[in-house]
């Protein structure tokens, strides 16, 4: 694996902290509305996160998590970002049926109304469930804000890299593994549809 990597991928600033703190180790994804093709990709593996604040909605979010989300304007940014993490994309599960998700609501952030209307969203397209491996930075880095890292898509290149060696991983080797095999089962056991990728390196 490389020692520097531009490649970040945007995502709400609650759920970031979530990932960074071993509270969860998913993010459900669709994809913004510039997106390349019209619908969401993996772009790139390993990635950085690049916490975004302006379509953060408490109304969308487990209460508890609710609590920590100051609704900005529209068009609001940081001057400086902070990028404290990066992760490895362990696993994609693709689902389109309702019940699938509902049966991951214990593991992340999001409420009810969000998987609703994420599934409804787009809604011939699944909704994408990736399972990430988080490591923090030894150090977080602050990078300037450019107009180019603004706008409704997933995926950014950073004007200049960050090192992420020597990433401590928020999850120990046995504590994550078994996360994922305990996730599998579940979702096994449960009898819903869901379609696992393999996702590469890139």
């Amino acid at each position: 694996m490389e020692a520097t990597t531009r490649h970040a991928l945007k995502e709400w600033a609650v759920a970031v902290d979530a990932l960074e703190q071993g509270k969860m180790m998913m993010l459900l994804r669709k994809g913004g509305i510039k997106e390349e093709g019209n619908r969401f990709s993996v772009a790139h593996n390993p990635i950085l996160f690049y916490p975004t604040y302006e379509h953060q909605q408490p109304n969308l979010l487990k209460s508890e998590y609710a609590a920590q989300v100051t609704p900005v304007t529209s068009g609001w940014h940081p001057e400086t970002v902070r990028i404290g993490s990066w992760a490895k994309i362990t696993d994609i599960l693709l689902v389109s049926d309702e019940r699938v998700v509902a049966t991951l609501l214990p593991y992340h952030i999001w409420n009810e109304q969000f998987v609703s209307d994420r599934l409804r969203w787009k809604h011939r397209q699944s909704l994408f469930i990736l399972l990430l491996r988080t490591y923090q930075l030894p150090q977080p880095q602050g990078i300037t804000y450019r107009p180019e890292y603004g706008g409704c898509r997933s995926w950014i290149e950073l004007a200049e890299p960050i090192n992420i060696e020597r990433a401590v991983p928020v999850l120990d080797d046995a504590t994550y593994t078994q996360k994922v095999t305990q996730l599998h089962h579940l979702l096994t056991a449960s009898g819903y549809p869901y379609i696992t990728e393999n996702p590469v390196s890139c």
